[in-house]
């Protein structure tokens, strides 16, 4: 065997080692292609909450447009109340709606929103609130920022979530939620001391919110509109 082909047999080796430290060796765990198809079909990150009102999934109950006028909201409202006749005029525009499944989804949204809110979290809020609902806890948030004071949230339980209204503006199906929930919140300077709140307290908490969504849009989702609160 000559020098020449001692040498090449010297690269060979080098070259196959260095392959096999890049590339790696299957050892049988290694996780399966990712599938660029399957993950087009997923929905899109962030935090807006589908709260039900376009298509409802093979599992959700009838739709409501489907139920006798007697039937239709038990549980929600009597027949013949203004509340009713919200709701009818939501599901005469959206044969899908189902108020129950948008309760669930607005209790989410509720807490998302609170605890967002006392964070300062405002890549969040920016995708649950109207322009105009934003612009308002924005300054708030600013404020807190000025004054170097930040807000600690936690919910202890929401107790209740019932809607109080419904009716149909325009394009939009607009619906408002009574919230009771118990919380804890506190405001901090930025030495620690406690400028509103109570650390130690559980607070009864009532709310008063209205969620939007246009109706003649595919997307399901709904945005807070209106926020009041009950002393």
């Amino acid at each position: 065997m000559d020098i020449y082909t001692i040498i090449f047999l010297a690269l060979a080796v080098f070259i196959f080692i260095r392959l096999r430290n890049v590339l790696g060796q299957r050892t049988g765990e290694e996780r399966p292609p990712f599938d660029r198809a399957a993950r087009d079909a997923l929905p899109p990150e962030g935090n807006v909450v589908p709260m039900p009102g376009g298509p409802v999934d093979q599992t959700a109950p009838a739709p409501a447009a489907d139920v006798s006028p007697a039937e239709r909201w038990k549980g929600i409202t009597e027949p013949g109340t203004p509340l009713a006749a919200g709701l009818d005029a939501v599901v005469e525009q959206d044969s899908s709606f189902d108020p129950r499944h948008f309760i669930t989804g607005a209790k989410s949204a509720y807490e998302m929103i609170v605890l967002a809110f006392a964070n300062g979290d405002r890549r969040s809020l920016k995708d649950l609130l109207s322009s105009e609902v934003f612009d308002s806890f924005d300054a708030v948030i600013k404020d807190r920022e000025k004054n170097e004071q930040k807000t600690e949230t936690r919910f202890v339980s929401i107790d209740k979530a019932e809607l109080v209204g419904a009716e149909v503006r325009d394009r939009a199906a607009q619906l408002t939620v009574r919230f009771v929930s118990q919380m804890i919140s506190v405001t901090r300077d930025k030495t620690g001391a406690v400028v509103d709140g109570n650390a130690d307290k559980v607070s009864d908490i009532t709310d008063v919110w209205t969620f939007a969504r246009d109706i003649t849009s595919r997307d399901p989702n709904w945005k807070l509109v209106g926020t009041g609160s009950v002393q």
